[in-house]
């Protein structure tokens, strides 16, 4: 690897800083186990001020680690301040294994300078800090970016023009595109949305405030699902008004102008930096890991994918030790020459199921074949096709008292894998459950649906899950997905429902469980039944939805299974 030269004045002109991490910051530090020894003693140097694209200040702290020689550099830009946990998650421990680190506060955030937007002010903002890093004396040509969430959107807008000197990246249960994030299908995700609000708005201004805000907004969540209109209804279980979160939830069209430019989905397909996508099964932001990988593949790109047993939080916490590992050694590798901490394989996923292990693969999808499934008036889930279309079920889903939401890819404490037997009790949730299996049924890749239905007020939902139930009885969500029903008469349209990626073992004598319902509240906002739109629905009705035989689920299953 060839490395620039710096005039040696230049070299001279920079004195490490004396000042050390903060006390939060270490303490947390030596609360991790299972992480690689540490390399070096870390510096700090706090409150810098970067010149935005705009002329305003980003504070920036930069960590490093206190030894001679050139050490390359991760930038790490986020909206959600530089203290506890980024401090010691990603200045210190990177810093440790030898990275200069740089960790900056977005345009509007953390102290920093302007108003800060979703996703207008990345790509400029993150190359002015690639010509501030230019002009500093430990800079030396080698540049990578690393982080979760968010931070992962400012990679890929980094990425859409990507500088020279930026080797390599790790996305960590990442966002690529902010339509995505809010919405599946039109149909707003009413309580992502709103922890995405709190987040935002006080989570770079300190732990103390986020905890606050994150309570009262479970306090305040009751009132804000009654409200009728949505619209506006949260200003006071977030403790403030939200402008632009009225604006995501009420611009369902993924193709409509509000929406020009989030995306950041044509970094991934120039696949210009190698990359490394991290993600759990229950993360929020899973499907988009699944597509960031897809298209770096179909480019040519350099790529891996980890998949754990993880939910968006998780992952940086129960996961971390895999997480960090799995980082480490793709920075190392691209931006050190070192790649022999790399697995032999781009993906690894853990399997889950009665018997968890840890698969890795050549590809994803595996290519292997496809299993259908379909329901029966006597609430079997059959492999024989039907012959006619006649309907099998129906439910009549009550606004006043909807399908609550258990489980699945969530931002909040619910998420993951939980049984499933009281949303399975009621009489708006259709189940359609299989045989026990002779032997192992492994499922790898994507799962969808076709559901065949009709409503009684021409429009509704439709959340579909899979289950594994176990020889005792207990149901557990797999994957799910949702799409809406537009209909006309009593004639049934279909529509087709991406379920989401999995890797899952249904064990010998368990069995294969297919759940219908009209929605999952309040992870998603509720369908009015009128054609109204969702956020100014003020009359919502109930919505009678029959379920007709030539539905069906459709699982890909590993060759042999």
């Amino acid at each position: 690897m060839t490395r620039p030269t710096h005039d040696a004045r230049t070299e001279a002109a920079w004195t490490p800083s004396s000042g050390e991490p903060p006390l939060a910051s270490r303490l947390m530090r030596a609360t991790w186990r299972d992480l690689p020894a540490a390399h070096h003693r870390v510096g700090v140097e706090r409150g810098l001020a970067v010149p935005a694209a705009d002329g305003s200040t980003l504070v920036t702290d930069h960590y490093f680690p206190r030894a001679e020689g050139d050490f390359p550099t991760l930038l790490v830009r986020s909206p959600y301040g530089r203290g506890v946990p980024w401090s010691p998650q990603y200045g210190m421990l990177f810093a440790e294994q030898g990275f200069h680190v740089v960790l900056q506060s977005c345009r509007g955030t953390g102290g920093s300078g302007g108003d800060f937007h979703l996703w207008r002010n990345e790509a400029a903002d993150g190359r002015a800090a690639v010509g501030w890093l230019r002009e500093q004396p430990w800079f030396d040509g080698r540049l990578g970016t690393v982080g979760p969430s968010y931070l992962g959107y400012t990679q890929w807008a980094l990425a859409l023009d990507p500088p020279p000197e930026l080797k390599a990246m790790v996305v960590q249960v990442g966002l690529h595109d902010p339509y995505a994030l809010f919405h599946t299908d039109g149909v707003p995700h009413l309580e992502t949305a709103l922890a995405v609000g709190a987040g935002m708005t006080y989570q770079h201004r300190g732990m103390g405030p986020f905890v606050r805000a994150s309570l009262r907004l479970r306090r305040g969540m009751r009132a804000v699902l009654a409200a009728r209109p949505l619209r506006g209804a949260y200003a006071g279980a977030l403790g403030a008004e939200v402008p632009w979160l009225d604006q995501v939830l009420s611009h369902p069209d993924p193709d409509g102008p509000y929406w020009e430019g989030a995306s950041q989905a044509g970094a991934a397909d120039r696949a210009a930096v190698p990359t490394a996508l991290i993600t759990g099964w229950h993360d929020v932001l899973v499907d988009q890991s699944f597509e960031q990988y897809g298209r770096l593949r179909r480019a040519g790109g350099e790529a891996s994918l980890l998949v754990g047993p993880w939910t968006h939080t998780s992952a940086l916490q129960k996961g971390w030790a895999e997480v960090f590992t799995e980082s480490l050694a793709w920075l190392r590798a691209h931006l050190c020459d070192d790649p022999s901490a790399l697995r032999p394989t781009p993906v690894r996923v853990h399997v889950g199921g009665a018997d968890p292990a840890v698969r890795d693969l050549d590809a994803w999808p595996t290519g292997g074949g496809a299993a259908s499934w379909y329901p029966t008036a006597d609430g079997h889930l059959t492999r024989e096709a039907p012959t006619d279309t006649a309907p099998v079920a129906s439910f009549r889903h009550d606004p006043a008292d909807p399908t609550p939401s258990l489980g699945g890819p969530l931002l909040s404490r619910t998420a993951g894998a939980r049984d499933n037997a009281s949303l399975e009790a009621r009489a708006d949730v259709l189940t359609f459950t299989g045989p026990a299996l002779g032997e192992p049924l492994t499922v790898l890749g994507p799962a969808s649906a076709r559901i065949s239905a009709a409503t009684d007020t021409g429009y509704g939902d439709v959340f579909v899950r899979l289950c594994d139930v176990d020889p005792e009885g207990r149901s557990v969500n797999v994957c799910d997905g949702i799409a809406q029903l537009r209909t006309t008469g009593a004639d049934p349209v279909r529509v087709t429902v991406p379920m989401g990626h999995t890797a899952h073992r249904f064990a010998a004598g368990h069995r294969v469980r297919w759940q219908i319902s009209g929605g999952a509240h309040p992870r998603y906002a509720l369908n009015p039944g009128t054609g109204a739109p969702r956020t100014d629905a003020t009359e919502f009705v109930a919505v009678r939805v029959t379920v007709h035989a030539d539905s069906e689920l459709t699982l890909p299953t590993e060759t042999g299974s």
